[in-house]
């Protein structure tokens, strides 16, 4: 499976982004699909993840700000993301866990200007 993402780029702070991504071929409804994302010198750490017909899983950071969402009929997976802050700046990848397999996709990033 390859995932393309797309969407990321330069917002102030209070701003907002929405960024997409979309899977080569179906990701079966049951499995997951989300976005992680990485700053230089720090680990991959978790935004929001989302199995349909289940609520999102967001990180701590981003939760009241951010909403995944899936669209299983376009293979796509959004991240829609509002009152951005400098710290949310990064490089946002997409992520998809499909039985014992995980892709992920190439990143896009997101700056957020103070």
């Amino acid at each position: 499976v390859q995932l393309q993402a797309s969407g990321g780029g330069l917002v102030q702070a209070g701003g907002s982004l929405r960024l997409s991504c979309t899977a080569s071929r179906t990701i079966h409804s049951s499995n997951v699909m989300g976005w992680y994302r990485q700053t230089p010198g720090k680990q991959r750490e978790l935004v929001a993840t989302l199995r349909s017909g289940r609520d999102g899983n967001y990180g701590d950071s981003v939760r009241g700000r951010f909403t995944i969402s899936r669209d299983n009929a376009k293979n796509t997976v959004y991240l829609e993301m509002n009152s951005l802050k400098p710290e949310d700046t990064a490089v946002y990848y997409c992520y998809a866990k499909e039985g014992g397999a995980t892709y992920w996709g190439q990143g896009t990033l997101v700056t957020v200007s103070s």
